[in-house]
């Protein structure tokens, strides 16, 4: 079952519930195989749901968006640390003081951590 994902694992990279899925198989906008009666789809037709259903910032360039929520900010004489908590992912920001504070950011405030870099490292 290495190049197929069970239902639960879709629902979870979708943001959607198992029931929402079965209710999309029913519709037909989704066609699931069977496997020894789970319910599973292909790696690659997941990677296409994902692209359908990610959002399509306008106004940047910046692509890579994560959104979340502030954990911490532990500020100095000039510069800002910035932690978010988005999903299951921590981001940790440096940015000037001025930046932070015009900004509001505070522990328990939402945030969206956007990043253009040059290098992206991804590991499997």
């Amino acid at each position: 079952m290495a190049d197929v994902v069970r239902i639960g694992e879709v629902a979870s990279a979708l943001g959607v519930s198992i029931d929402t899925l079965r209710r999309w198989e029913a519709e037909g906008r989704i066609a699931f195989d069977r496997q020894g009666g789970q319910r599973v789809l292909p790696r690659a037709r997941l990677a296409e749901l994902l692209a359908e259903h990610l959002p399509r910032p306008q106004g940047t360039s910046a692509r890579n968006r994560m959104s979340g929520v502030v954990v911490s900010v532990e500020r100095d004489g000039v510069m800002a640390q910035v932690e978010l908590a988005c999903g299951e992912f921590r981001i940790v920001s440096l940015m000037s003081r001025e930046a932070a504070d015009d900004l509001g950011l505070a522990p328990g405030v939402p945030a969206t951590a956007v990043v253009k870099a040059t290098t992206v490292i991804v590991e499997a």
